[in-house]
């Protein structure tokens, strides 16, 4: 049971790792590039990489919340309970994370992409945009959270 937790947990570290560095991504060098661009450019490109990005990353997104939970199941049954509580702190971090998205930034996206495909530009598309930002900082910290949380399951007993 005790390879089974690192083996989840390696996957979930990986996993998450893909959406924290987006979310890093957003928070650090998008945020502040939107700000500077046009609303067409906005739209245009915001709308185009959520189109393909919310039907791409659940894949990963997914496997990373299942893989925590079973990482934290084979600790529990390995008795590591220092690493038990890692990954359920990776867990509630990821869930947090979760909810976010699927209340603010999942129907943004919906929004910008509709208008990417139709090549308009909604009126309130920069404040839709400035929505979408206020929670990125957010997102990147719940998912360094639960990557930094992951990685201590694989070092703790």
């Amino acid at each position: 049971m005790f390879v089974l937790s690192h083996v989840f947990a390696a996957v979930a570290v990986l996993t998450a790792g893909i959406i924290y560095g987006t979310d890093v991504l957003g928070a650090l060098v998008g945020r502040p590039t939107w700000a500077k661009v046009d609303d067409r450019a906005l739209v245009a490109v915001n709308g185009h990489m959520h189109h393909y990005g919310d039907r791409r990353f659940p894949i990963p997104g997914a496997l990373s919340v299942v893989a925590t939970v079973l990482a934290a199941g084979a600790s529990a049954l390995s008795g590591r309970w220092p690493a038990t509580a890692a990954a359920l702190v990776a867990t509630v971090a990821l869930v947090v994370w979760l909810v976010i998205y699927k209340v603010v930034n999942a129907p943004i996206n919906k929004e910008l992409t509709a208008a990417a495909l139709e090549g308009r530009v909604p009126a309130n598309a920069r404040a839709l945009q400035t929505r979408w930002d206020s929670v990125i900082t957010a997102r990147a910290l719940l998912q360094g959270v639960a990557v930094g949380a992951l990685c201590a399951v694989l070092a703790l007993p």
